[in-house]
């Protein structure tokens, strides 16, 4: 059976998603995890999108293949269902810094990567004029200038559409940086933060961070609103964009269709991919 797992992590500690040898990541110390919980020598997830390290997650998911006598057998003399007893039994062995939230069968062609529509992201800024607080020093970045957001959502709004993101993507051999930008928005929360909301249906590397470092430069006043969309049809890293931190970044949600037609979208991303790739 193929099960659903949303989770969610501080990535503050962890050297990213994926597994890397010798470093602690989310996905190798998921993995484990879960193989102790079901008894099995080891198994591999599919995850949604990739977080580089020290980004975090609310909203991540991923999927695994099981078998499911496995499941049963691994909620012992639960009398809850197996796959709540399941959720609970990982998250008593994961550490404090990552939790499953939930943990569901998969509906037939459910793939957690290819059968999902859009990713969204949110980056919180504590400027000149949101009050510092230490409590939240790891999921906010402190900027000591103050920003004027509605600048910030004039140059955003160029950004939103299909576009080659080249200029704000670290670039991978052999890998497209073209992105359908659905949404870049700005606002203050409650508390006075600045808060990103961000929702593509894919981000190549560093296109979050790099977007939101020259966006914080037309909302201090360095670069006019026309800036980012100028570097944007530019193609090219531009040295005056700045990456901003990591610690900042947090993915929210991951979209998916209707579950009918969760199949026939993992076989158009899926062929897409092997597109790009040949």
């Amino acid at each position: 059976m193929r099960l659903r797992i949303d989770c969610a992590y501080d990535g503050t500690e962890f050297s990213g998603w994926a597994v890397q040898p010798g470093l602690r990541t989310v996905q190798g110390t998921l993995e484990e995890a879960l193989a102790t919980a079901l008894r099995v020598p080891q198994l591999r997830v599919t995850v949604a999108g990739r977080t580089d390290a020290g980004v975090h997650a609310r909203g991540q998911v991923v999927h695994v293949d099981v078998d499911p006598d496995r499941v049963v057998a691994a909620a012992g003399r639960s009398t809850d269902p197996p796959l709540e007893a399941l959720a609970r039994r990982v998250d008593g062995i994961l550490p404090a810094d990552l939790r499953v939230r939930r943990v569901s069968e998969a509906p037939e062609g459910f793939d957690a990567r290819f059968s999902a529509i859009w990713r969204r992201y949110a980056y919180r800024i504590a400027d000149a004029r949101a009050p510092a607080d230490p409590l939240v020093r790891g999921h906010v970045l402190t900027w000591g200038r103050p920003l004027d957001i509605d600048a910030m959502n004039q140059a955003s709004t160029p950004l939103v559409g299909l576009q080659d993101f080249a200029a704000f993507c670290k670039q991978r051999e052999g890998a497209t940086t073209v992105r359908t930008l659905l949404d870049l928005s700005w606002r203050r929360d409650t508390a006075g933060l600045v808060v990103g909301s961000v929702r593509a249906d894919a981000f190549c590397h560093n296109m979050v961070r790099a977007l939101v470092g020259s966006l914080i430069a037309v909302g201090e006043g360095r670069r006019p609103a026309t800036w980012p969309a100028e570097v944007l049809t530019g193609r090219q890293r531009d040295s005056g964009v700045t990456v901003v931190h990591a610690h900042g970044l947090t993915l929210e949600e991951v979209g998916y269709p209707a579950d009918e037609d969760l199949g026939a979208q993992a076989e158009r991303a899926r062929a897409r991919r092997e597109a790009i790739d040949a």
